[in-house]
């Protein structure tokens, strides 16, 4: 089967599915969007049993994870999360990232309103990840599962061999966190944001997926790190 990357906007995140010998689901975009996720993974004709031993359901964050674990439960696919952030899902909390610029500080603020009405069921983690890159090859993909600390302390990208890189929140490109693409808003550790990303355009990063927001040249992070 040729590759084939399908976006999904979930709300105001979204999700990507890759398939080719097999499949993954990267991210889950917003909650309460799980009427939306089944119509998107039905018009690619992907069904439950389709997405057993040979697919993967992969958050690249440990933030707020939304709604991926009952998407990844309904899809039948396993959930990959970084050792870092295993006990979060499993135990269901929701730690958000420290603001690192202006606007950041003052959209927290507004997200401190609602965070607090968005509830992440617990899920238990199937496949633990570690601070080594992890081949997807066991899963049909042409890629790897490369960690780039730095939004959270967990936070993994996926990297396929053409270039196109999947990092969650490790860069942003929508309203109203931001009006062009860049580094993240909302970091750990906005140095170690900037040293995953130096490893990735060094690995090969073409074209950025971004949890929020459409895809965008790789160009545009290398300017913002210059």
């Amino acid at each position: 089967m040729s590759l084939g990357i399908h976006p999904t906007k979930l709300g105001v995140a979204r999700c990507y599915v890759i398939r080719a010998d097999g499949t993954i689901l990267i991210d889950g975009g917003a909650p309460k969007q799980a009427r939306n996720f089944m119509k998107a993974i039905e018009t690619l004709s992907i069904m439950p049993k389709d997405m057993t031993s040979n697919s993967l359901s992969l958050p690249t964050g440990t933030g707020i994870i939304s709604g991926q674990p009952k998407r990844s439960r309904r899809s039948g696919a396993k959930i990959a999360l970084h050792r870092k952030g295993k006990d979060w899902l499993e135990k269901s909390l929701m730690p958000l990232p420290p603001a690192v610029t202006l606007w950041g500080r003052i959209f927290a603020k507004i997200m401190a309103i609602f965070v607090p009405l968005i509830h992440v069921p617990a899920a238990d983690v199937d496949v633990v990840l570690g601070d080594e890159e992890v081949s997807l090859t066991e899963y049909g993909i042409p890629g790897r599962i490369i960690p780039t600390p730095g939004h959270s302390i967990g936070s993994v990208s996926v990297l396929l061999e053409t270039g196109d890189a999947f990092v969650g929140d490790l860069a942003m490109n929508a309203f109203p966190l931001r009006l062009s693409p860049g580094l993240p808003i909302f970091a750990e550790d906005l140095q170690e944001v900037k040293k995953s990303w130096h490893l990735l355009l060094a690995k090969g990063a073409k074209t950025v997926y971004p949890a929020h927001g459409k895809p965008f040249p790789a160009d545009a992070i290398r300017r913002a790190l210059s």
